[in-house]
């Protein structure tokens, strides 16, 4: 009886130091039954060092067999979800002029339709119980969005849009859908997205803006940013209400990037465009 009162959260994209790991950790702290998913179980090595508060998955945002196998193993073993998280998430660096179509395609179908697979597949279940949260993970980026990150920063403003679309349509099925704003967040997603860069071709209008694209993959991971615990623990928080807000934002530039998405275009322009060091 002790586990049917704690809540059931599915997190998706919980490699070892990127968010959805952190996020993972603060749910399971707060006794809830925390299902971490990602592509690789190795990549999850951390968690699987305490089974007892994880339930460990192999997930893959891209495959819709994979989703339905997961929500059905979840379902199977405790018998609802009461939260999904989606957080899994690529970044991609380069210019919009130059950066080739499968790049792009690439990060639109793990940040946004990734998205749009879970929430499919869990929204019948939630709507049966007429109950459920829907944290979708967005970023500053969709309201800053500068030169370099076209692509990523796309994905994210669809992702803000969708939620805020879900949160209408799914509130008549007692779902809450919340959009999470994070600000920079210490994680891996810039060794990541160097990664994703080092496949980019090179660059040939934008050859002598290449040192200012590279930076743009480690804009978020300054000295400054807020540790990924911090970020989680709030998050969790916020999330965990009995009646959630439908938008939370935190962590550093959040509060800038808040004040700079109502400033004048030619202002916006001007300030993203000196942060880039462009």
């Amino acid at each position: 009886m002790e586990s049917f009162h704690k809540q059931v959260v599915l997190i998706t994209g919980c490699s070892s130091g990127g968010i959805g790991n952190a996020l993972a950790r603060a749910f399971a702290a707060r006794n809830c039954l925390v299902v971490a998913t990602t592509r690789s179980l190795s990549s999850m090595a951390d968690l699987n060092d305490q089974s007892d508060m994880f339930f460990l998955q192999e997930l893959d945002v891209l495959s819709d067999e994979s989703v339905r196998k997961v929500v059905s193993n979840v379902i199977d073993k405790f018998g609802r979800i009461d939260v999904l998280v989606n957080n899994a998430g690529v970044q991609c660096i380069g210019p919009l002029a130059e950066i080739p179509i499968s790049s792009a395609e690439h990060t639109f179908n793990t940040n946004v339709f990734g998205t749009m697979r879970l929430v499919q597949a869990v929204v019948p279940h939630m709507a049966s119980r007429k109950k459920g949260k829907i944290v979708n993970i967005g970023s500053v980026s969709a309201m800053t969005p500068g030169p370099w990150s076209g692509v990523y920063n796309a994905s994210k403003a669809a992702i803000h849009s969708l939620t805020d679309t879900l949160r209408l349509e799914l509130r008549p099925l007692g779902i809450n859908v919340i959009n999470v704003v994070p600000g920079a967040i210490k994680s891996n997603l810039g060794d990541s997205a160097i990664a994703n860069y080092s496949k980019m071709p090179e660059w040939k209008l934008y050859k002598s803006f290449e040192s200012a694209i590279k930076k743009r993959a480690y804009f978020s991971q300054g000295l400054n940013a807020t540790p990924s615990e911090e970020f989680a623990n709030k998050t969790v928080d916020a999330v965990l209400q009995q009646n959630p807000p439908s938008s939370f934002s935190y962590g550093q530039y959040s509060t800038i990037s808040a004040i700079i998405y109502h400033l004048p275009i030619f202002l916006k322009d001007f300030l993203l465009w000196k942060a880039m060091k462009c």
